[in-house]
């Protein structure tokens, strides 16, 4: 078995030596948002960094864009690490993903640096839109985490905690055609696309009183007329469908669906319903490597708040979720900014460009860097982790199976105008 203690200390000098360009790659990517599929900068950014340090990259990777990938090592096991780097509308870095880039690069590139010391293969992925759109699951349909041993990176909260509770997600846009007309002078010639959505939305708000404590229903009208004395024609939202795992998720989209579908029969009005390509699942998570990167986090000074005291019902999502229902995978959330300052915040975008992100940048590296190590060396954990896994990987290939959605759209009659 290779020294991890010596090595450990190696990649952790190293992420000291190069922890000036780290933080100025963070604060590039803090200081230029960008949404999902479309991190070009923040893409440029982390694989010109790639590139000086001498590894070699695949741009446009796995079939998207702004996705990058980079391998090295040789032999032995082959664990991924992962970056984020896509940001909120309105709100920028609120989720800080410039320190969840930065803490995959910097752990790639020390790890890189260890040459033949290094005891097993490294996959290092760059993987947009995580906010919308799961990139990480549009990846996996082109073969990004096949082979793998395991996957792991690092995301900023406001404590340190093992892992991130995480429930599965599903995103929904809907689309109602009615027929424009005076709204005064003819109001009977025309449909109201509108009114078709609000009755949806009501049903959905009525709906939300018989749903499990672990789902939810949220959502946000996009468009809903150009003008009080037009009828409107046209009217749109966006919902996201929550739900513990992905067989919940399946029934409770089938009741949102019947909420839509009465807009339409209600009013007369056409509707369209998108589910979006990918499904969120729920996260999976690997205990072995979990209880590592908790140790190496403390060797960093890094305290953890216990999983069991957290609120009932704080979950968000993660298409991590979906990397973990393939390969054993960890998520641990890393503090950069205070307690009381929760993610999707604007002030928590402030924080992610502060010195407390700044350190979390520097720590979060390490730790995954230091876990990669452990796992690498240790066949044991590699077998646990295995293991482990084995036990419900019959439900993760159904769940996996059941989050790609290539023909999601569905339409549902209404006017004969449209």
């Amino acid at each position: 078995m290779a020294d991890t203690k010596a090595l450990k200390k190696q990649v952790c000098d190293m992420i000291d030596a190069m922890s000036g360009e780290l933080i100025d790659i963070s604060h590039a990517i803090h200081a230029r948002p960008e949404l999902a599929f479309h991190e070009h900068h923040a893409a440029k950014t982390l694989t010109g960094a790639l590139e000086k340090n001498g590894l070699p990259v695949t741009r446009e990777a796995f079939g998207l864009e702004t996705a990058y990938a980079s391998a090295f090592g040789a032999g032995g096991a082959e664990v991924a690490i992962l970056s984020e780097y896509d940001a909120l509308p309105g709100i920028g870095h609120a989720c800080g993903h410039n320190i969840i880039a930065t803490t995959g690069l910097g752990a790639a590139l020390a790890l890189s640096k260890l040459n033949g010391a290094l005891p097993g293969r490294v996959r290092y992925l760059g993987t947009p839109a995580e906010e919308k759109g799961g990139g990480k699951e549009l990846m996996a349909q082109f073969g990004a985490f096949d082979g793998l041993d395991a996957a792991m990176m690092v995301h900023p909260a406001g404590i340190n905690l093992a892992t991130m509770p995480c429930i599965c997600i599903s995103e929904v846009e809907v689309t109602y055609h009615g027929k424009s007309a005076h709204a005064s002078a003819m109001p009977h010639a025309g449909i109201n696309a509108l009114d078709a959505l609000i009755t949806a939305y009501q049903a959905i708000a009525q709906l939300r009183q018989h749903i499990r404590p672990t789902e939810r229903i949220h959502g946000i009208i996009t468009k809903g007329g150009d003008a009080p004395n037009i009828v409107p024609e046209v009217a749109q939202a966006v919902f996201y469908v929550r739900a513990a795992n992905a067989e919940d998720l399946a029934a409770l989209k089938k009741r949102v669906t019947g909420c839509f579908e009465a807009g339409g029969m209600a009013t007369g009005a056409g509707v369209q319903i998108r589910w979006a390509k990918a499904d969120y699942l729920d996260m999976k998570t690997s205990w072995p490597l979990a209880k590592a990167y908790e140790e190496n986090s403390r060797m960093l000074g890094r305290d953890f708040f216990p999983l069991e005291k957290l609120p009932t019902g704080s979950a968000g999502s993660t298409d991590m979720g979906n990397v973990s229902h393939r390969v054993p995978s960890i998520h641990p959330m890393i503090a950069s900014a205070p307690a009381h300052v929760v993610i999707h915040n604007p002030e928590f975008a402030r924080w992610a460009g502060s010195d407390l992100g700044d350190k979390a940048c520097i720590d979060g590296a390490k730790a995954l860097a230091m876990t990669a190590i452990d796992f690498l060396s240790d066949q044991a954990m590699q077998a646990e982790a295995k293991e482990g896994f084995a036990k419900s990987a019959e439900f993760s290939a159904r769940s996996v199976a059941a989050a790609f959605n290539p023909d999601g759209v569905q339409e549902i009659g209404g006017c004969g105008c449209c």
